[in-house]
């Protein structure tokens, strides 16, 4: 490892190991602003040694808050008086056309960056959405190429964003400002530009509305043409209001995980003209992302944008669901004629877009509409694909809901007046998430977040001081998304970074447990459980798994996971202490909650209650296969259909499977019939569904109150698939797909052919079987330096062969 200087920071010599991930780096600390070079090469199992590999390489951002003398710039305009987007800019002159340039920024609020009339990157919602009490991400852009010898300029483009709200749980401040800090190197000299007293503002842009729930208002007749470049007239500029960053205050951290992006467009499938000057456009696909305009207009004529997931049985657009959100955009032309035009500080969940307003005299073309799909930038990772259509169409549900809930933070929904980072629906998620994309650093990053929020939170990012109480199943992400990325990636980093919260968790618990039974009632339950098992429950939204039943069952669990990952990071005495709790919650669960028949002994025996204990090993050995059996009799008294919620349909599948119920784990996921992943495909469902019945064909919507159609909880399923019936899953004892286990569930549903890949760390890993007459043919595919082992279930008069 050299830096640009040439000089060899770091070079670990000949290591004799099996290890090619996560080498720690052992030279100096890193510097701000430094390039970094490395290489590598092996010598493999013959002694035969490899060429060097070409050279990577990294930049350093801004490393401490020392390194910025630039100031906040703010508008002497109170956000709350006018909320339109802030124009700031900045005029300047080279003497030299430079031979690097640097934009070092950041903002409170979402920014983008000009400079010379171009906009710089390509990214969308930027800095992103972090704790802005604690932390703001700053971003580093090259813009070499955008300046120039003689007059230059730099602007930036201010919105509310998620930090002025008004933002379910509220705003984290009462104004936007912005940090900005250009460093020019030419032949001859070194040129700071940044964000002072000497920059310029105007509220006076043509975004005339720009929120986060809201949507945008646009009047073009506002349009500053040229305000980024030197020709033009700033005289409606006012003074920026500059501030000093200070000593204390959040960390201003180079972002650690990717920009959201536009990753793909969608052209509309098809229209329908309402009635002249009103047409309705289909997607064929609910998406997060924005609405992009290719349409004809009339000077001063509003052309109003509204979006919908859904359509009411008149064919109109169906918005109730999305309760206090207008999520619309208006857009007024300065001249007659042809404009494009998307918005800027907002996002939309959608899949029909109305438009009205338009040129009437032109006839509606599907090509006026594309669908801008937004999301972290990650890259896809894992693929399933099978023989059976709707088991596709449900892989391709999930990964459309991951894409449009994974927008800075692992929201609920992208489209109501919440699109908040709930903790549960993110932890019942995470394992799914990460095969389906290469999330481990846009987890990593809001694992952060959640570490540096004030007691258990049930959201994050949030403003909010949490109670030192935990919310079952929810704040429990603070030990459970840690230990599922380090099963799937083998980075015993995330353990370490987080310790401290499955330590504080467990203390959380431990204050309020009586006999190692938790006994308060407190948060979601087992959340949008869809059938009554006792007809006079009023159980609502929260399930009838009771609470302290589920508070002890993440008790447990908490103990679990905090002796497994002691025991990886070297903690002998924490691992045997945790152990001890947990056998000690195991032996007072199995008292409390189960009788001698391994009944549950609580009023409603859900399957979520057997789930719960099993899961989390909180079943004494001797009533196991007891308890799995009353699980299974559950399910069979609901028609081999689930009746669980976000906290249980996670663990069905998967724990009837491992007792022995195969058939039944598939008969659940393949039925059709209420409540079912099938059924909601059967109403049209394009994404995972906050209810399995959020529409019906026959009943119509559901409650709009709680009725998101792009909610990706129940996506959890997607790990039975990968793991099961295609048969690629990682080892715990092994992590990372460092072992590979290759157990594909060959009977017991109506497949002919599964297959999963994904590109783990060490390369690309699958396995597909194909059943042709009486034989299956299984492919396995082992990335370099990893072993794996294949488990053939008895197939009775089928012959397996391996290759």
């Amino acid at each position: 490892i050299a830096n640009q200087e040439d000089t060899i920071l770091w070079d670990s010599g000949r290591v004799c190991s099996d290890q090619s991930l996560d080498i720690p780096y052992e030279g100096r600390d890193l510097e701000s602003r430094e390039r970094v070079t490395w290489k590598v090469k092996y010598w493999d199992q013959d002694g035969e040694e490899s060429p060097w590999s070409d050279p990577a390489s990294i930049e350093m951002g801004l490393l401490s808050r020392g390194d910025w003398s630039a100031k906040w710039i703010s508008s002497k305009a109170p956000y709350a008086e006018v909320e339109s987007v802030r124009y700031f800019r900045k005029a300047f002159s080279l003497e030299q056309a430079p031979t690097s340039a640097r934009v070092y920024v950041t903002s409170r609020g979402l920014f983008d960056l000009w400079i010379n009339g171009n906009k710089i990157g390509s990214d969308y919602l930027t800095p992103g959405w972090t704790n802005y009490h604690t932390r703001l991400d700053t971003i580093t852009y090259d813009v070499t190429a955008f300046l120039k010898r003689g007059e230059n300029v730099i602007g930036a483009r201010l919105a509310a964003g998620w930090y002025m709200g008004p933002m379910f749980g509220g705003a984290f401040g009462e104004n936007v400002d912005l940090l900005a800090q250009m460093e020019i190197s030419t032949a001859e000299d070194d040129i700071v530009i940044a964000t002072d007293g000497s920059w310029t503002c105007s509220t006076n842009g043509p975004e005339t509305k720009t929120r986060i729930y809201y949507g945008e208002d646009y009047d073009a007749t506002r349009e500053m043409p040229g305000w980024s470049t030197s020709d033009f007239d700033a005289d409606g500029f006012d003074a920026a209001v500059a501030t000093d960053i200070g000593s204390d205050g959040p960390n201003l951290t180079p972002k650690p995980m990717p920009t959201v992006k536009a990753m793909v467009a969608i052209d509309a499938q098809s229209l329908d003209e309402r009635e002249k000057g009103r047409t309705i456009f289909d997607l064929g696909q609910n998406i997060a992302g924005l609405p992009e305009l290719s349409i004809p207009c009339k000077a001063g004529q509003t052309v109003t944008v509204r979006v919908a997931e859904m359509l009411e049985a008149d064919g109109s657009l169906y918005t109730e669901n999305y309760r206090g959100a207008r999520s619309q955009m208006t857009y007024i032309p300065a001249k007659d004629g042809h404009i494009k035009h998307h918005s800027f500080g907002t996002f939309f969940g959608f899949r029909y877009v109305e438009i009205t307003g338009y040129d009437a005299d032109h006839a509606p073309e599907v090509g006026w509409l594309r669908g801008v799909v937004l999301h972290t930038s990650f890259e896809q990772t894992g693929a399933f694909e099978s023989s059976h259509d709707m088991l596709n169409k449900l892989q391709s549900n999930i990964q459309w809901g991951q894409r449009g809930n994974f927008i800075e933070a692992p929201t609920d929904c992208p489209q109501r007046d919440e699109r908040m980072g709930w903790t549960g629906d993110a932890q019942v998620f995470a394992p799914v998430s990460i095969f389906n994309f290469n999330t481990h650093a846009f987890w990593a990053s809001w694992l952060e977040n959640l570490r540096s929020e004030e007691g258990c939170p049930d959201w994050s990012p949030s403003k909010g001081e949490w109670k030192d109480k935990p919310s079952p199943g929810w704040s429990d992400a603070m030990y459970i998304i840690p230990w599922e990325i380090y099963r799937r990636t083998g980075d015993v980093g995330i353990l370490k970074d987080n310790y401290k919260s499955f330590l504080y968790h467990l203390d959380c618990y431990t204050a309020i447990s009586e006999g190692n039974v938790v006994p308060e009632g407190a948060g979601y339950g087992d959340w949008l459980q869809p059938v009554k098992y006792i007809e006079s429950s009023e159980f609502g939204c929260k399930g009838e798994t009771p609470f302290h039943l589920i508070n002890t069952a993440h008790f447990g669990y908490n103990a679990l996971l905090a002796s497994k990952c002691a025991t990886v990071l070297g903690r002998a005495e924490d691992a045997e202490r945790f152990a001890e709790l947990h056998q000690a919650i195991r032996e007072a669960a199995s008292a409390k909650y189960l009788d001698a028949e391994g009944r549950l002994t609580t009023d409603a025996k859900t399957q979520t209650g057997y789930l719960l204990l099993l899961a989390f090993e909180l079943v004494v050995p001797e009533k196991e296969e007891l308890v799995a059996q009353r699980l299974s009799e559950s399910v069979s008294e609901f028609g081999n259909r689930l009746n669980t919620g976000f906290l249980g349909t996670p663990l069905l599948s998967r724990l009837l499977d491992d007792y022995g119920y195969s058939d039944q784990a598939c008969a659940v996921l393949f039925t059709d019939e209420y409540p079912s992943w099938f059924f909601s495909i059967d109403q049209g469902a394009t994404t995972m569904w906050e209810r399995w019945n959020s529409y019906t064909k026959k009943d119509g919507f559901g409650n709009a109150g709680m009725n998101s159609f792009n909610h990706y909880a129940y996506g959890a399923i997607g790990q039975f698939m990968y793991e099961r019936l295609a048969g690629l899953a990682p080892d715990e004892q092994v992590p990372g797909y460092k072992h590979i286990m290759v157990r594909p569930l060959l009977n017991g549903h109506p497949l002919t052919h599964a297959s999963a890949t994904l590109e783990t760390r060490y390369g690309a890993a699958r396995s597909s079987w194909v059943r042709e007459g009486g034989t299956i043919q299984l492919t396995v595919q082992v990335p370099p330096n990893t072993t794996a082992t294949v488990v053939l279930p008895c197939t009775g008069a089928d012959d397996v062969d391996v290759k």
